[in-house]
């Protein structure tokens, strides 16, 4: 079709700087036979057609590069100056009209999708930029597709992200934003899973976090999640902390999504079975035995309890205390060890 586009059924991990990290990951797990609602990664290739376009007037990366991180208020203005340049500057129109035929075709009965960013820098094993860069629910047009494909390439300029990838020392030619454009999944439940505990290293269990609805409730903090601790290996559940869910997001009408809250046994009632609960698991082993390492999961099930996958990122805080050589840890005696809430504003 284009350089400017990538199906997921065409890439994989090491496409990362074609693709991203997301990109990469999706397109992994699609190869792998794991399910992943279908989609196209809109390329690097996209994104630096239009960057040289902005560099050719005034420059980009040598001002990040020239920020200094610790100085909040000039990395807001500068924010603000490059996301205005970035949402001002025309989309080269080959670039445009292959993202919003891409669409087309896989929406072809006009479902909603999520754009996300993908910069090349995220879901590395030492570093995370996890919900430093923007994601969009439930876009309902190609036109409106092709805006947010603009704000995702727009946020690679957040305060956050500059301030991070300077911190980190991460050279300004080596990052580029891919962006993700895959078919939504109307979430009966979703949520997170890692297959390493998040607390204590424990490689023995599988932690499951999960929420009524879309599970941007969930990596956004704003919704307490069930918790369940599940042995890896007995399938054994040996913790099951049920959360008082006071509501959940849904899609909205016109696009885009909306909290709602949830009244009587709905709060309180698990969001996963038993048996969804141990069908997570199977997947979440499948995974990490594909990757060779532990990860961090973002899961949904769909309104006919199947589960899906929606992204699939190396598990970084343990494994960056390992290559400190630190001693991983052993299984615990007390499986509460592993349940904690550790989520605030990820994508």
């Amino acid at each position: 079709m284009s350089d400017a586009v990538a199906w997921f059924a065409d890439v994989g991990i090491a496409d990362r700087p074609t693709v991203g990290g997301k990109g990469g990951s999706l397109g992994e797990l699609t190869q792998a036979g794991i399910a992943v609602p279908p989609g196209f990664v809109v390329t690097t290739s996209a994104f630096e057609g239009f960057l040289e376009a902005l560099e050719a007037r005034e420059p980009v990366r040598t001002k990040v590069e020239a920020l200094d991180p610790h100085d909040l208020g000039a990395a807001t203005r500068l924010s603000e100056q490059l996301r205005a340049r970035v949402m001002n500057e025309p989309m080269p129109g080959h670039v445009e009209s292959a993202i919003m035929q891409a669409m087309r075709e896989l929406c072809a009965d006009g479902q909603p999708v999520a754009v996300r960013s993908s910069a090349t820098t995220e879901d590395a094993e030492d570093a995370s930029f996890a919900g430093l860069q923007d994601t969009f629910l439930w876009v309902l047009t190609p036109e409106d597709m092709a805006l947010k494909v603009r704000e995702c390439w727009g946020s690679l300029y957040s305060v956050e992200s500059m301030t991070y990838r300077r911190k980190q020392d991460f050279p300004e030619s080596g990052v580029a934003m891919a962006v993700v454009v895959q078919r939504m999944v109307d979430a009966m439940c979703a949520g997170v899973m890692f297959t390493r505990s998040p607390t204590t290293g424990d490689k023995s269990v599988i932690t499951i976090e999960g929420a009524w609805g879309l599970g941007s409730a969930v990596v956004s903090g704003e919704v307490t999640p069930d918790r369940w601790v599940v042995g890896k290996i007995t399938g054994d559940i040996s913790v099951r902390d049920i959360s008082d869910k006071h509501a959940k997001q849904v899609p909205a009408p016109g696009g885009g999504i909306v909290e709602v809250e949830l009244e009587g046994a709905d709060r309180t009632t698990p969001c996963l079975t038993d048996e969804q609960l141990l069908a997570l698991r199977e997947v979440g082993r499948k995974v990490e035995r594909h990757y060779g390492k532990p990860q961090d999961i973002e899961w949904a099930l769909d309104k006919a309890g199947d589960v899906l996958l929606l992204q699939s990122r190396p598990e970084t805080v343990w494994s960056v205390k390992d290559a400190a050589a630190k001693p991983i840890a052993d299984p615990t005696a007390n499986p509460l060890a592993h349940v904690m809430n550790i989520f605030g504003g990820r994508k």
